[in-house]
């Protein structure tokens, strides 16, 4: 039997090692990892421009814009994810492939895979984005939900030229956390 420090720690790599998974699955090929971005993304979209319609030609119009799908764990006093997604170049046509990971303190227990959407409203914004990428915040939410049971709170915020729409896939959490997220470049995908 673990003994209790040894516990959490287990559960804690296990889960970031559930959590940094890649896209498409760990043996599969970069055009098979690409691909399955792509479909993530375009699953991502349709259900925004589903819940909000105006989201549509505010995308369509902006100089880029980013899907991301995260998976993030929140034990009792920390929280932290990982993901993976893509950023378009609308003028351009061109796709930055990203990778995303964040850490957190607050309150909470839980665990939900959540999608986030970013509307670059200018080229500047999108340019910083892939190459600083850090973001950081704050968050509160409250997530059941497993297809299409259940609930979840969504979120939607502008941020220094972004526009952020973030909404629950699965999960089961109810957290408050001021966290830390940094976006970077997928050196194997790019």
């Amino acid at each position: 039997m673990l003994k209790r420090p040894y516990k959490l720690t287990y559960l804690l790599l296990l889960s970031f090692a559930l959590l940094s998974g890649c896209a498409g699955g760990l043996n599969a090929t970069v055009d098979e990892q690409r691909s399955a971005i792509t479909q993530m993304r375009t699953a991502v979209l349709t259900e925004l421009y589903q819940q909000k319609s105006s989201a549509r030609a505010e995308v369509q119009k902006a100089p880029g814009y980013a899907v991301f799908s995260n998976a993030n764990v929140n034990l009792i006093l920390a929280s932290f994810g990982g993901g993976y997604g893509v950023v378009r170049d609308n003028r351009s046509g061109l796709d930055t492939y990203m990778k995303m990971g964040e850490v957190g303190v607050g309150l909470g227990a839980g665990v939900k895979d959540f999608r986030l959407v970013m509307v670059f409203h200018s080229a500047d914004a999108m340019q910083r984005f892939i190459e600083q990428g850090w973001a950081f915040g704050a968050q509160a939410d409250a997530a059941a939900k497993a297809g299409d049971k259940g609930g979840a709170v969504g979120a939607e915020a502008s941020v220094d030229d972004v526009t952020i729409y973030q909404f629950t896939e699965t999960g089961l959490a109810l957290q408050a956390t001021i966290k830390g997220t940094k976006f970077w470049r997928d050196a194997k995908l790019n």
